[in-house]
């Protein structure tokens, strides 16, 4: 039950890009279409779940008994920088037309703030389950640096695939283009922190 709570959250309550606004750069810049959408979320839901197992590995047993936890952000992006290296190298080699179309985003998975954050996140934040609040275990950890990587993946295929609408409709010109994605994007937001009973 206690996993089913920290994905249904992570989906949707607090979905990392409509509620908490992290990772906006790639969720703009690489939602024109539901294919090159899907790839995106593919690379950020494998970069997010190994980035957040190595961390909390790294925090809790090098970090944290060497009483060095200052070094927490340096060490972290230096390992999100070589999980996102690697990553473009498996596309690079795999599916190089999806590797074209993610272009210069794939980098900028590295200063993704969303895949920092859940890194963060999940060290720092005290989670409540059950009327008590604790730090979440590595499994845990895991599950919601996935639901998080879900959630990204949710709002960018939903995202892009009303963009593709947006490109067939008839809009105002003045709204056309950016525009008219920025007023969508604001729309989802709403609709997802409606399930937060924000709304």
């Amino acid at each position: 039950m206690e996993y089913l709570i920290i994905i249904i959250s992570a989906v949707f309550v607090n979905n990392i890009l409509l509620a908490q606004f992290l990772g906006i750069c790639p969720f703009l810049g690489v939602s024109n279409k539901v294919s090159t959408a899907l790839g995106m979320a593919a690379a950020v839901t494998f970069v997010m779940a190994l980035a957040t197992l190595t961390t909390w590995l790294l925090q809790y047993y090098i970090l944290a008994p060497l009483h060095i936890e200052f070094m927490q952000t340096v060490s972290f992006i230096l390992v999100i920088a070589g999980l996102v290296q690697m990553v473009e190298i498996i596309l690079k080699k795999i599916s190089p037309p999806l590797y074209q179309a993610l272009g210069i985003f794939l980098p900028l998975i590295t200063t993704n703030c969303a895949v920092l954050g859940v890194a963060i996140l999940v060290v720092t934040k005290e989670f409540t389950f059950g009327g008590t609040a604790h730090l979440l275990g590595l499994p845990q950890s895991v599950a919601y640096a996935v639901a998080c990587a879900l959630g990204f993946g949710l709002a960018m295929v939903l995202f892009a695939g009303l963009r593709e609408q947006l490109e067939l409709s008839n809009v105002p010109k003045a709204f056309k283009g950016i525009p008219i994605a920025l007023i969508t994007a604001g729309i989802m937001a709403l609709a997802f922190m409606g399930f937060s009973g924000l709304v």
